[in-house]
């Protein structure tokens, strides 16, 4: 009978030993190595905020999540506190996923550091520090703005002062008079985003006005705006001249790689200032670009060799002013080395080394859990479970901070060998070496006994055991053949397994390749021939210069040869596409004794090299070596570099290349300068001597332009011609000279206003041999012993004018010639031109004038010829709407007086126009001709064409169609149709035209291309229809047309039929 007392003892024991089992069950494995869980990793972390102190949004979310096994718990930790959500609850923290959520913020409470951390039973992480910052933006000052009094044609400075706020990015705009008439910044005007000022480089009587500063924060989406400052210029009578002044300096700048930067930098002054941008001592980034009349110069994707010292230069007639800050270029932390999970043996050494670059360059930190694990290098001599955990290596520099994650597993095992057993059948070759490998999964480290049957094997001349307990057995013989057991053992307990061993006969290279030469071109055959085991396969395998020939993709020029005992003769890789074995490169054979000799076909220069035959058994292999030599085109010259430099010539050097087995005759050198419009625009360049024989290393280049950048690549020449040009030098400048060439096609005129108008072409760059190119315009009188002169420091420019009035009926002499920073160059021919008395006394006759388009006419007239004081210096042509233009609102076209046709753009469609035409000179415009009255065709019908296409069953034809489009009455008539057949990112193509509404073009090749289509009509081209099409490459399957499918549906109802 069962007493309660028995009973409760029972119970007890029961509850005792659950209680024993309970943590064996449900704690992970994390010590074995079947353990299949892992530590948090963080997917998505805390990013910093800048909450406005206004939202009206009343939460701030911080996101986290963490990936792991079991779940991680989510923790979050303020300003190095932790948030104890469950002890202490926050009406203001709440925890959604692991997501923190602060209702109602506060920013006395809530501001700071955020860190969320993640914990399982692997261990802990931290997540990198977000901050929560409250965002603001006051209102300017109430107070009246004091007026600003400026003389008409000085500079004026308008000043900002903007409120407190943060973040400081905000974004800086003027408004005139009355809100939202924003100031658009010019050449005369500029909004500094640093400072919040404008500045106007020459005030003009139109700026008066009220203005007021305008600051937008687009983080917070605030705007505020000023009291308006009154800006009063005073009218001058004669408006004076000042010199460039730079009042916009941009400061010591430090920039990020990889980020875009901008420098500010703008110049008061009358005439309006030029702004220039250098950077000492090397060219601007080619990645630059400059806005807002040149006051911004943007540095995108800014590289460490950006950094250096910028000058911005200002200058107009009057003067020069030129600033210069350096800019430096710094990085946040980037890792070029970080740690990943690792699973080590207890017991085992472990080094956890983490590498970062940046500028300055970061400095490590190492966390473990969570907490501060050391500095530098973490080293373990002798791994043990606690040194298991979540560890992560932070890099951080003045610029930022960045982790890195990984979990360390210290496990261990009894041995087993089910994962890798000894191998069961093992070979090898007589007289040779065999290792036997033993790695069974164990931690720690096991103890190694061999066995061959029951006898145990020790270390000895002839065996030995590794380290890792492989068994290494040198001379084998056949009295080695038998079954080995490996035994390996641990604290954990013990296992072992068991192969057995066979020798094969060895395998041996009868016949050997030879050393051969050859000449390009030539066919030539290396033998190979090899005795080995017949009851192995055997392998030959062909390598030049330690590369693997693969007679598969190589085909072009090699083949191998087999020759079994049998005598029969096969051959592999004559066709390229038929795979011989296992491997394109490898040719398996049976017998006692084979050759695989290798043929060379069309032999060229780059197959010369150490070739090597390799019969491969899969127990063992036997190697013979040839070298083979090919005559043929010289190799390239190698190292070449410019060790002097000049401005018109370089001394160059280089080392001989390779003469390919025939004396090098002659070397030549090209050039290729900045200008060269292919990158294989190369010119063979003058030297000195002029003849470079084949022995030399070094020349003289000359006849050079100066101030111009060249790179400079060398070949050579023997029997059988020009070889392979070196790799080009690196780039260079010459040094600058004084300009050489002046401008061509001087032209002077005197304008309807009595101005003097000089023209010329511009020299073009490659001629300018100097910084600061420019122009010197000289005119003088024909009776004045001196001339006057200007200088035009835009070296595109190509007109000048003179806007005081000449002397009326007075010649006139005009020269240009060019100068840079070296001096002035040689002047242009002298051009004469007459300041005329009177106006032309003649009218134009016979105008006449036709439609092109809707908008578009020409015009001609018969010229006017009259001598002085009434000559012709050109014709001016107007051009108005009869009955809805203002005849004083015509469009004009001015041309010169050898022209006697042009045409007029921009006219409205359908409509009726005037054309008048006037032969002008410097002293005035000359009678008007009798009005031309035409009528401008009727517009095109703007709407778009629908386009189709498909493709044909055979993919090799296209073909396009699209809707007919009718034309409404007030349109023109639709004459038919254009097709521009291009490729993508190119703007030409070929053109067709057609009448009908379909078209079929040849299916590409390969490539994607872009197929327009527009009517033709006689008001003009209609809108641009596209189309995409790709090439036979880019396509899929094959795939039914719309025609086939057609075909095909109407052949399965009549097969129901």
């Amino acid at each position: 009978m069962v007493t309660p007392a028995m009973l409760l003892c029972v119970l007890s024991y029961f509850f005792l030993l659950a209680a024993a089992i309970k943590p064996r069950i449900f704690e992970p494995r994390i010590f074995d190595k079947e353990a299949t869980g892992f530590g948090p990793i963080f997917e998505e972390e805390p990013l910093d905020t800048v909450y406005a102190e206004d939202s009206p949004e009343n939460k701030i979310s911080m996101n986290c999540r963490a990936r792991a096994n079991p779940p991680a718990i989510i923790k979050w930790w303020l300003n190095n506190w932790e948030i104890k959500l469950m002890e202490q609850p926050d009406e203001h923290f709440s925890l959604v996923g692991g997501n923190l959520v602060i209702t109602n913020p506060d920013k006395g409470k809530h501001a700071g550091k955020y860190v969320c951390v993640a914990k399982n039973v692997y261990g802990t992480v931290i997540s990198k520090e977000a901050t929560v910052k409250f965002g603001y933006l006051n209102q300017f000052p109430t107070d009246e703005r004091e007026p600003v009094h400026v003389k008409e044609g000085q500079g004026a400075v308008l000043l900002c002062s903007p409120p407190s706020r943060y973040p400081s990015e905000v974004l800086f705009r003027w408004i005139y008079n009355d809100f939202p008439n924003f100031i658009i910044p010019d050449q005369r005007r500029f909004v500094s985003q640093t400072t919040g000022n404008m500045y106007i480089a020459k005030v003009e009587a139109s700026d008066v006005g009220n203005y007021s500063c305008f600051v937008s924060s687009p983080t917070i989406g605030k705007s505020v705006f000023s009291m308006p400052i009154p800006l009063l210029p005073q009218i001058e009578k004669e408006v004076k001249r000042y010199p460039a002044d730079i009042r916009v300096k941009f400061p010591k700048t430090y920039a990020l790689v990889h980020q875009n930067i901008t420098l500010e930098c703008f110049a008061l002054g009358n005439p309006l200032p030029h702004i220039r941008w250098r950077k000492l001592d090397a060219d601007l980034p080619p990645n630059y670009e400059v806005s807002m009349n040149g006051a911004l110069l943007h540095l995108i994707n800014v590289q460490y060799e950006d950094e250096g010292s910028y000058e911005c230069e200002t200058l107009n007639v009057k003067g020069m002013d030129w600033y210069r800050q350096w800019l430096y270029v710094e990085g946040a932390p980037e890792w070029a080395e970080h740690i990943n999970d690792t699973e080590k043996d207890v017991g085992s050494e472990l080094t956890l080394r983490c590498v970062a670059v940046g500028k300055p360059l970061p400095w490590i930190r190492w966390l473990k859990d969570g907490y501060s694990y050391g500095k530098g290098e973490l080293k373990f001599s002798s791994l043990t479970f606690e040194d298991s955990g979540m560890y992560q290596c932070v890099a951080e520099n003045e610029w930022g901070t960045i982790y890195a994650s990984a979990e360390l597993r210290v496990v261990s095992c009894a041995p087993t060998f089910i994962y890798n057993p000894v191998k069961k059948v093992l070979l090898g070759a007589e007289n040779g070496r065999v290792v036997i490998e033993c790695k069974p999964r164990a931690a720690p480290k096991p103890k190694f006994i061999w066995k061959r049957g029951s006898e145990l094997l020790t270390n000895s001349s002839r065996m030995l055991i590794w380290d890792d307990g492989s068994l290494e057995i040198l001379n084998v013989s056949k009295s080695d053949e038998g079954s080995y057991t490996c035994y390996a053992e641990n604290d954990r307990g013990k296992s072992n397994s068991t192969g057995t061993l066979t020798i094969t006969e060895a395998t041996k290279i009868t016949v050997a390749p030879s050393d051969t030469e050859a000449v390009v071109g030539d066919t030539m055959i290396l033998q190979c021939s090899a005795s080995f085991d017949p009851s192995l396969d055997i392998t030959f395998i062909w390598t030049v210069d330690s590369y693997v020939i693969n007679f598969y993709t190589d085909f072009e020029h090699y083949e191998l040869l087999m020759v079994s005992r049998d005598r029969n003769l096969r051959r592999a890789g004559i066709s390229g596409r038929q795979v011989i074995s296992l491997y394109s490169m490898c040719v398996f054979l049976q017998g006692h004794e084979n050759r695989g000799d290798l043929l060379i076909k069309n032999i060229q220069v780059r197959h010369a090299g150490h070739y090597s035959c390799t019969a491969q058994t899969i127990v063992d292999n036997a190697t013979a070596e040839a070298d083979v030599s090919v005559k043929g085109l010289p190799g390239p010259p190698g190292g070449v570099r410019v060790e002097e430099i000049g401005d018109t010539s370089v001394k160059l050097r280089w080392s001989l290349g390779s003469d390919h087995g025939s004396s090098l005759i002659q070397h030549v050198v090209q050039t290729r300068d900045f200008y060269a419009l292919d990158p294989e625009d190369w010119k063979t360049a003058s030297t000195s001597p002029v003849f470079l024989d084949g022995s030399m290393e070094s020349a003289t280049v000359i006849n050079l332009y100066p101030w111009m950048q060249y790179e400079f690549r060398v070949h050579a020449i023997n029997e059988f011609g020009a070889g392979e040009n070196s790799r080009p030098s690196i780039k260079i400048k010459t040094w600058d000279a004084r300009p050489t060439v002046a401008p061509s096609e001087v032209i002077g005129q005197v304008g309807i206003s009595g101005e003097l108008i000089v023209t010329w072409t511009p020299v073009k760059p490659q001629f300018f041999f100097g910084k600061k190119f420019g122009y010197v315009v000289a005119f003088k009188q024909h009776e004045d012993s001196e001339w006057k002169w200007t200088t035009v420091e835009d070296p595109e420019t190509r007109r000048y004018v003179y806007k005081e009035s000449m002397t009326p009926d007075t010649e006139i002499q005009v020269k240009v010639s060019t100068y840079n920073n070296k001096g002035e160059g040689p002047s242009s021919l002298i051009s004469v031109v007459y300041s005329p008395r009177l106006a032309p006394t003649e009218a134009p006759l016979d105008v006449y004038a036709r439609q092109v388009t809707s908008t578009e006419a020409l015009v001609w007239w018969l010229p006017v010829y009259q001598s002085p004081p009434n000559w012709v210096d050109g014709y001016q042509i107007r051009y108005w709407r009869k009955y809805d233009d203002n005849e004083a609102a015509a469009s004009r076209v001015i041309v010169h007086r050898t022209v006697n046709q042009t045409r007029l753009e921009n006219m409205r469609p359908d409509s009726h126009y005037l054309i008048e035409v006037r032969a002008f000179n410097g002293a005035g415009l000359g009678p008007p001709s009798e009005h031309c009255e035409m009528f401008t065709r009727r517009p095109p019908p703007s709407r778009l064409l629908r386009v189709y296409k498909y493709v044909s069953f055979n993919r090799k034809w296209l073909y396009l169609y699209w809707d007919h489009i009718y034309n409404y009455w007030n349109e023109s008539y639709v004459e038919g149709y254009k097709i521009l057949f291009r490729k993508e990112g190119e703007r030409y193509g070929k053109l067709y035209t057609t009448g009908r509404h379909y078209i079929d073009f040849p299916m590409p090749e390969t490539g994607d291309y872009i197929i327009e289509v527009r009517a033709r009509c006689e008001g003009g081209d209609g809108p641009i229809s596209q189309i995409r099409v790709q090439g036979k490459a880019s396509l899929g399957p094959e795939s039914l047309s719309v025609a086939a499918v057609l075909l095909l549906a109407l052949g399965w109802m009549n097969l129901g039929l």
